[in-house]
């Protein structure tokens, strides 16, 4: 089940839900109880894992999405710990 921000334009407060996407949206605050609640936009919780890449997936350097066609080097970047980011040391 999804988890929905709202904010609250009367008193500022803020809140998540957990909700089913079928549900009506929230619109009394619980804080002020003033029928005011706005449904916020924010990220998706979720990653996608498996066999495919997407356009949007974590890429290091100048790497674009590959086509099965291309025969270009695709390692699989190092875990942390083995230089894959600047804060960790080899």
């Amino acid at each position: 089940m999804p988890i929905y921000e709202y904010r609250c334009e009367a008193c500022g407060h803020e809140l998540e839900a957990m909700q089913r996407m079928s549900d009506e949206a929230l619109t009394e605050c619980p804080k002020c109880g003033k029928p005011a609640l706005k449904k916020l936009i924010s990220a998706a919780g979720f990653r996608l894992k498996g066999q495919g890449w997407y356009e949007t997936d974590f890429k290091s350097g100048k790497q674009k999405n590959l086509h099965s066609g291309d025969k270009q080097d695709s390692k699989p970047a190092p875990a942390c710990g083995a230089g894959a980011c600047s804060s960790c040391e080899p």
